[in-house]
Parts: structure tokens; sequence; C-alpha cells
């Protein structure tokens, strides 16, 4: 009798199962055969439809007052370029610039819905820049005006001889790159090779943060100024990073709505990484019920590194950021081995078992795809563009064109000749990706003593201290 009365109720809890595990196709079916029976699944289909076009228009009107809020709410930020001069002597490691990032151009807020709503706040944005004009080599900053003083303050903390000073934009000096212009111009932007989980090479990995002596110094930033030094009079190379303090969210797995941060998604890719040596034993309770009751990772030798840099990353905070270069000279002497060089500008920031810059939305012919070459007058419109996108420090926020028009959008072949977005000219899908404080210090950091380039502008005394009247 109780083997039978056992028997009965596993058949009884094999159903509930199977109940929770397939309710959703049961009930559609069930739903299913009652339409058919009574004759009602048109009507369901027009009201099906009816409510799918509601929702598609409303989110689509939604976007659209979302965006021209937030571009009313750009419109009223003041911008201004800061240039800032080196001492004549940097004596710190990057270290110092990695702090200067996290306490002047960290700006995370919780916004009310009243804020991002209805007023479009929006959170700042900077431009860290390396430009050189004629070969004299300037590092800037533009900033909103609002976080000036916050800047000035916390760059003389880090660097007290350095001078900070409002520059005009030297942008501003090419008027165009047309076929009717003096000037001539390449550019392309930069994106991570594998998922920002993986870090890039960092000043750690030269040793800098140990402050060796200058003449044992190995500074990845070296071949960035002697590049930018190089150039003669009427040529210009320039570099800006892009970063706002990073609120990207990722998708959960096994939820519908559910999302989490960065941080949590370099940690799934880590484990991802790791699952071929992941072992786990699993205990059963009751009918159902499986607990984990050990997880085992073995990580092998080869693999070390880079788990103990991945896991290093999300340490430091982190910023979204977006990487465009452009070389611009005047015609007479516009130099295609300068505009090959710059390509390979990040190469020792590059490491084989973890991440690297690779370019990509290059203003040139084969911009996009397909067997035909663009025309000239086509790569001078790309090449324009791209100066214009420089001027505007664009990577986010971008105006309604570059949402509709964008290559995310109109990128696939006709044939495998042409692209789609060749003909209607689209513009390029701007990359971006997680950097922390650590790998944008490597970056954009002053050079030691050890880099002997005349062209780039230093303090001339030592003896400089910060301007007194600082704002506080």
């Amino acid at each position: 009798m109780a083997d039978e009365q056992h028997g009965s109720g596993g058949i009884l809890d094999s159903i509930e199962e199977t109940l929770k595990e397939h309710w959703i196709a049961i009930l559609v079916i069930v739903i299913g055969y009652f339409l058919v029976k009574y004759n009602l699944q048109y009507g369901l289909i027009r009201l099906a439809l009816s409510i799918i076009g509601v929702v598609v228009l409303g989110r689509i009107a939604w976007k659209l007052w979302l965006h021209y809020i937030q571009q009313d709410f750009i419109s009223g930020i003041d911008f201004v370029l800061l240039e800032i001069i080196p001492p004549r002597e940097v004596l710190r490691s990057p270290k110092a610039m990695e702090l200067f990032f996290t306490n002047a151009l960290y700006h995370w807020s919780l916004k009310g819905g009243a804020e991002e709503w209805w007023q479009g706040a929006v959170w700042f944005w900077f431009s860290l820049e390396i430009a050189s004009i004629d070969g004299q080599v300037h590092f800037y900053i533009r900033t909103p005006t609002r976080v000036r003083g916050l800047i000035e303050t916390q760059m003389y903390a880090q660097y007290p001889q350095a001078q900070v000073k409002e520059v005009e934009d030297y942008t501003l000096a090419v008027d165009e790159i047309s076929p009717k212009s003096a000037w001539n111009g390449w550019g392309c932007e930069f994106k991570l090779l594998k998922p920002e989980a993986y870090p890039l090479k960092t000043y750690v990995d030269y040793g800098l943060d140990k402050d060796p002596k200058e003449e044992f110094k190995v500074d990845p930033i070296s071949p960035v100024i002697e590049l930018f030094g190089s150039l003669k009079k009427g040529e210009q190379m320039w570099m800006q990073i892009v970063i706002t303090p990073s609120k990207k969210e990722y998708k959960t797995h096994g939820t519908w709505f559910g999302t989490h941060d960065w941080v949590e998604e370099a940690r799934e890719e880590l484990l991802r990484l790791l699952s071929p040596y992941t072992s786990q034993r699993k205990e059963q309770e009751g009918a159902a019920v499986i607990k984990v009751a050990r997880i085992e990772i073995r990580v092998p030798a080869f693999l070390d590194r880079v788990t103990k840099a991945m896991s290093a990353k999300t340490g430091k905070i982190g910023f979204d950021t977006g990487i465009r270069v452009c070389y611009i000279a005047k015609k007479e002497v516009y130099d295609m081995s300068n505009r090959r060089n710059l390509r390979l500008v990040f190469r020792q920031y590059a490491s084989p078992d973890s991440n690297g810059l690779v370019r990509c939305n290059s203003a040139q012919g084969d911009a996009y795809g397909g067997y035909f070459i663009a025309s000239q007058k086509t790569v001078m419109m790309l090449a324009n563009r791209m100066l214009n996108e420089y001027r505007e420090r664009a990577f986010f926020h971008l105006p309604l064109r570059h949402h509709i028009f964008s290559q995310h959008h109109w990128d696939w072949p006709i044939s495998g000749v042409i692209s789609l977005d060749a003909l209607i000219k689209a513009y390029f899908h701007h990359y971006t990706f997680v950097l922390n404080v650590e790998e944008l210090a490597t970056l954009w950091h002053f050079p030691g003593q050890i880099l002997k380039v005349p062209t780039l502008e230093r303090i001339e005394s030592k003896e400089a201290a910060p301007p007194t009247n600082l704002p506080i």
C-alpha cells in the first residue's frame, strides 16, 4: 500500500513539475483552442496589431521627445578648451594623472525623472586631447565651464608646476576639407579587439608605477609624442579621447528586463573564459531541487596573467570612451606616410592575450566596403565629416541624422558589390567602450624628462607655483 501511495505521489509530482516548466506553452494551446472553436482569432489579430502599432508609434514618439529635450539641454552647456602646459620636470608616475581623472572628471549622479525626462539633463563629457600644430605638441582638455575650476585645482594638486590656460579651439584654423579648400585630411576612430573586460597594456605593465629612475623609464606615450613632434610646417596631427562616467547597461541573462553594469559584465566574461576549467559538484534535495555544493576553478598557467588583469580592471572606476585621430595638412605638404604612421600609434598598448585598439571608420576609399572604391569626392566628404565630428567631440548624444542614417542600420551588401550605406552616404557608427582610469592615464599623461622632444611645450621654470586666486 505504501508503495502504491509513493508511486501515485511520484506521478503527481512529475505532473506538477511539467506544469510548472511548460505552463506558458500549455496556456497558449488552451487559448488557441478556444479562439478557433468560437471563431475569435481574426478579431484578436486585429486587436493585437492595433496594440503593437500603438506601442511602436509610442516608442518612436518617446525617443524623439527624449532626443529633443536632451539636445535643448546640451545647447545650453558652455564648453571651454584648456591647454595644460606640463612642468619642465615631470617626476611623478601616471598614477598622478589617474588620481586627477578620478577626482576631476568622474561626475556621476543620480538624476530624477523630472531632470532626465522633462529637462533632458545628461551627464557631462570631457575630451582629453593631444595636438601637433606644425610639429609643436600641446595637451588640451575640453570641459564644460561649470567644472573648469575643479579641473584647474585638481591639476595643480597633482602637478603644482604645470600651467592651465584657456585657449581658442585649434580645430577652427582648418575651415573645411574639400576640393576647393587648401587642406587635405584623413581620420579614423578606434575600437577594442576583444570585449572590454580584457584590459589594455597599462603603465603598470611598463613598471612606471614603481617610479624608476628617469634613465630606466620606458614610457608608452613616448612614441605618440615623438610622432606628433616630427611634423613639418603646414601639417597637423590630432588625437582626442572623449569620456563620460560609464552608465552602460547590459541585459541580464535569464531575465525579462534585468540589467547589470560593466563590472558585472566583466565578471561574467571572466567566468566564460574560465568555464572549460571549472568543475561543479551538485547535490539533489527532493524531486527537482538541485544545489551547487562546490565550484572549483583551476586556472592554467597561460591564463594566469590575463585573469588577474581582468580582475584588476574592475577594481577602478570606468569611463565610457571614444577615441578619434586626424591628420590634416596643406595639400602641397600632405604626406601619406604620416597617415599610415598614425594608424599604428596605439600598438604599444596591445597585448596578444588581453586586448588592443584597432582602427575603424577610416575616412578613405574603402570606408563603405564592397568591391568599388569610393570616389575622391566621397573621400573628401568623409574627411570633412571626420573634421566636424572631431570639432564637435561627437561620440555621445549625437544629432538625429547620425541615428537615422547610421551604418549600424544601413550596412548590408547588395550582391556583395556595393553597400546600401554607400548609396545614401551613411554616417559612421561610433564605437564606445569602457576604459578604467588606469588605462586612460596610460593613454594621456605627461611624459618624463627622458623624452627629449624640443617641440613639446613645457614650463621653462620649475619654480613656478599654482595661482593663488583659484576658485574654492
